[in-house]
């Protein structure tokens, strides 16, 4: 009788809990075989869209054990386990690790979505949060960026993606601008063929577009004009301190004063 017993509470539990256990087993493997079938997708459209590696296996990582969390509720789910409570846990874990962390979350964010969205890249020059500089290195968290004096920047991302950001290198070239004033005296036509002839010989200053040359003010002691040409990101600065030094140099071989202040002196007779 004892065995028939034990008999019979073994066919009660396996009636009340095999059909879940075995529920539970085909939701684990189901689901298992889904979420490597996402996460597959998931890689491929991020190689496709070209973002970063680490980004990649950032937010692999982070949506695989999304997909498994949420696979183990499931499972707790099937086999009569209260998940209510849980999940409640989970939450609040999560909204406080979210408050503590609140500064590191918005740069973590911002570093998400500027290797998304990719308004910048290594190697770009750029102006952001009153810095200029060459993009270095973008990471999760922050982006470093090396100056023209050689000085390395860590700008936090959050910062950066709600910030203003000008590319300089988007376009993959820039119009250098440059005021050069000479005397009233002065012929305005020759003056702008000399500058204009400055600009034509120089093989880094870009043909299209063209380079101008054009009185942009009649100031109090010259005549001012706009010389914009125009250079690749990488000879900017040469084009725009060798312009200066050429055109200084082709307008007093021209004859061409360029007015400067001067200091009169005027002494009373005793």
């Amino acid at each position: 009788m004892e065995i028939q017993k034990w008999i019979d509470k073994g066919f009660e539990f396996v009636s009340e809990y095999g059909i879940k256990i075995l529920g539970a087993i085909v939701i684990w493997i189901v689901g298992s075989f889904i979420i490597k079938k996402v996460l597959k997708a998931i890689k491929n459209v991020m190689t496709k869209k070209e973002y970063d590696e680490s980004l990649q296996k950032f937010l692999s990582n982070l949506i695989g054990w999304i997909l498994k969390i949420l696979l183990f509720l499931a499972i707790l789910a099937k086999l009569g386990v209260e998940t209510t409570s849980f999940a409640a846990i989970l939450a609040a874990a999560g909204l406080a690790i979210g408050l503590a962390l609140q500064g590191s979350l918005a740069n973590f964010a911002g570093g998400v979505l500027i290797m998304i969205f990719k308004p910048i890249k290594i190697g770009d020059l750029i102006e952001a949060q009153g810095e200029l500089g060459v993009v270095k290195e973008i990471e999760i968290f922050t982006t470093k960026i090396l100056t023209p004096t050689n000085k390395e920047v860590i700008i936090p991302n959050g910062a950066l993606s709600n910030g203003n950001i000008t590319n300089y290198s988007t376009e993959g070239k820039l119009r250098v601008d440059l005021t050069i004033g000479v005397g009233y005296d002065e012929d305005i036509k020759k003056t702008k063929d000399v500058l204009m002839k400055v600009l034509n010989s120089d093989p880094k200053v870009l043909k299209d577009p063209a380079p101008s040359v054009n009185v942009s003010e009649l100031a109090d002691s010259s005549v001012n004009f706009a010389v914009r040409p125009w250079a690749t990101v990488a000879d900017y600065w040469d084009v725009y301190f060798g312009t200066l030094e050429s055109c200084k140099n082709a307008l007093d071989d021209a004859g061409i004063e360029i007015p400067y202040p001067h200091r009169v002196n005027i002494q009373k007779p005793d």
